[in-house]
């Protein structure tokens, strides 16, 4: 009986929807109409490592791969003023320690992973464009949730975008305010 209670044990991702307000998600907002426009995940409450899709150097939005992020690192550190929402989600061990692996091995490969510019142009028109090894931010962290059959991920579009996210059952929002205001205390 204490083993079944063992792997059953749940734990916790953290996506989280940012908005940074420099240029390029000035401009994705004008066209989008959403809050936010951009999507990492993380799998620790205090975000101090988020992953995504992003930009590689803080001051040049068209080089962009696999990143680590952090509230207080690189582009987040760059701009202050991110606003967020933070969703924390349930999921048990196993599909835990399956994205935590996942993220690792890309971790490992990141250099072999492209940012998929034209994916996000495609994306606006709903049109999914998923060549191998490039991802965008929400291509990426829906990839993640799938991968594993992660709450009702399968029913968001093929061509998800952050807002998206929102519509994940079982998410409950834990924060919404600036990213470096966020505390888990």
């Amino acid at each position: 009986m204490l083993y079944n209670k063992v792997m059953s044990e749940s734990k916790k991702i953290y996506i989280i929807l940012s908005q940074t307000g420099a240029i390029t998600s000035k401009a994705l907002k004008i066209f989008t109409f959403a809050k936010y426009n951009h999507v990492s995940i993380s799998l620790t409450p205090t975000l101090e490592k988020m992953y995504s899709f992003g930009r590689l150097k803080p001051n040049n939005p068209f080089i962009g791969g696999f990143v680590e992020e952090g509230k207080d690192i690189g582009t987040f550190k760059k701009y202050q003023n991110t606003s967020a929402l933070v969703l924390e989600l349930e999921v048990d061990e196993k599909d835990y320690l399956g994205i935590k692996n996942l993220i690792d091995e890309m971790m490992k490969n990141k250099e072999k992973l492209h940012y998929n510019f034209w994916g996000v142009f495609w994306a606006f028109f709903r049109l999914n464009y998923a060549p191998k090894n490039k991802f965008y931010c929400s291509q990426f962290v829906k990839f993640c949730l799938e991968k594993f059959k992660i709450s009702n991920v399968a029913e968001l579009p093929r061509a998800a975008k952050p807002m998206d996210f929102l519509k994940l059952k079982n998410s409950k929002i834990i924060y919404n305010g600036k990213l470096n205001q966020y505390s888990t205390i």
